[in-house]
């Protein structure tokens, strides 16, 4: 689709590239420079889906900022939460052993926080899905990290792989746990360009 204003995402993850590609649009990425640890040692005790709204509207305005007045900039963060505990990216291999073994077997919640800031306005909003581990043994564990996929993602591992994915069920929105909820970013953004496509079904194992 032919945008009459520049989309910008504030991103350098690929899956968040690929998964904006459904929505038609042309954009382009310039990722932001927000310091994501800081931000939440200073947003004290708020809720996780607040933390990752208020990471991706961070996100979102400091790359628009940088860029021209008529651009549309979406940001998003994406956050993994068990215990209470907010799982990030792991640091090296034994972190995302240890996260791994934490995550099997077991229920967490993913949340993804997602913002749109144009000129004179800012949207925010977040979805979360319940996700279910399969049990996995530590070989099984190990061999996983070892692919290297975990390695940048938050909660050390990815669902969108269908061979090796640890994930036995979701209960919410399977984007939402890649990194883009298609769905609620589609209405935010539905203003702006009004012949937006609807977002992509589920995949069949995960509906």
């Amino acid at each position: 689709m032919t945008n009459h204003r520049q989309v910008i995402l504030a991103s350098a993850s690929p899956r968040r590239k690929e998964l904006l590609s459904e929505l038609k649009l042309d954009y382009i990425v310039v990722p932001s420079k927000v310091d994501e640890e800081q931000l939440i040692d200073e947003a004290g005790n708020i809720s996780p889906a607040s933390i990752a709204e208020l990471l991706a509207a961070a996100k979102a305005q400091d790359v628009f900022k940088s860029v021209d007045v008529t651009s549309v900039v979406i940001g998003a963060d994406t956050i993994v939460v068990l215990d209470d505990d907010i799982l990030g990216k792991p640091s090296d291999f034994d972190d995302a052993v240890a996260m791994l073994q934490r995550l099997s077997g077991r229920t967490h919640t993913v949340y993804t926080g997602v913002a749109v800031v144009a000129a004179g306005t800012m949207e925010t909003g977040s979805a979360a899905t319940t996700v279910t581990f399969k049990t996995l043994s530590l070989e099984e564990i190990r061999a996983y990290v070892e692919t290297g996929e975990p390695m940048d993602k938050a909660g050390s591992y990815g669902i969108q792989n269908a061979d090796i994915s640890p994930v036995a069920k979701i209960d919410g929105d399977y984007y939402n746990v890649v990194g883009l909820p298609l769905a609620r970013l589609r209405d935010m953004l539905i203003s702006f360009f009004p012949g937006l496509p609807s977002a992509p079904q589920q995949p069949p194992q995960f509906r």
